[in-house]
């Protein structure tokens, strides 16, 4: 997130925008490496990767661009291709915690961390890097000024963090019970969703053909993933003759 918003003061935020759209990629790749996820994969999944991704890119394109803009710095690009990175590392990293769980719970079928404890160290360990670095760069003490100095923007703020935690309960369950690649397609495409939203609520925006293209090919990709998960048949169960065979 530090990335992130800092590569704003260096590029676009339609730039930044249209590179975090490439999300799913890099936890998809580290889900592999990290949390072994090779064998899960199948073909449908590579797919679904690669139709979501394009299908945002391609209603990022169909975006207007606003004229007399500055160019993107080189600097700014490194930083959003470091939060890709991180991004990708941290959802790996999540995946093989699952796994790690199991691993040294072996007595426990379903030994896994719940999702408000994910939710607790993630946001603590966040906190904890965040202040440090605020504190070193001056900012923890301009910043607390500000808002001494605007007591009205301390309610907006506290409003957000509500909304943001609560937010934050449900996207933590996705974690724990479906995973980051899926927790990720989720944050990746509910932004098309809210832009589809704002124009049936506001006739006054629009979207263009590119535009309505990209949404189509996310909704594609998607309900094609959905159809076939729930046409899956399921594994059938061993009895337990065979199992005192093994």
């Amino acid at each position: 997130m530090s990335s992130s918003n800092e590569a704003l003061r260096y590029v676009s935020y339609p730039t930044q925008v249209l590179c975090k759209s490439c999300k799913m990629v890099p936890v998809f790749i580290f889900g592999i490496l990290l949390a072994g996820k090779g064998k899960e994969y199948k073909i449908v999944d590579y797919l679904k990767v690669a139709v979501v991704t394009a299908g945002v890119l391609v209603f990022n394109f169909g975006k207007k661009a606003k004229k007399n803009g500055k160019p993107d710095s080189p600097w700014g690009l490194g930083l959003i291709c470091l939060s890709l990175t991180l991004d990708g590392f941290t959802g790996g990293l999540q995946d093989k915690v699952k796994t790690t769980c199991k691993d040294i719970n072996p007595e426990k079928k379903d030994a896994k961390l719940t999702p408000f404890e994910m939710m607790f160290y993630s946001n603590f360990s966040g906190a904890v890097f965040a202040i440090a670095v605020a504190a070193a760069t001056g900012q923890l003490q301009s910043g607390l000024a500000f808002v001494t100095r605007s007591p009205a923007l301390l309610k907006a703020i506290m409003t957000f963090a509500c909304c943001s935690a609560l937010g934050q309960c449900f996207i933590f369950m996705l974690l724990a019970e479906f995973g980051a690649l899926v927790t990720t397609t989720v944050t990746t495409t509910r932004k098309i969703f809210s832009t589809v939203y704002s124009v049936f609520r506001n006739p006054d925006n629009s979207l263009n053909e590119m535009q309505w293209t990209g949404c189509i090919i996310v909704f594609v990709g998607i309900l094609f993933d959905m159809v076939l998960k729930m046409t899956k048949k399921p594994a059938p169960k061993e009895d337990a003759k065979d199992k005192k065979k093994k």
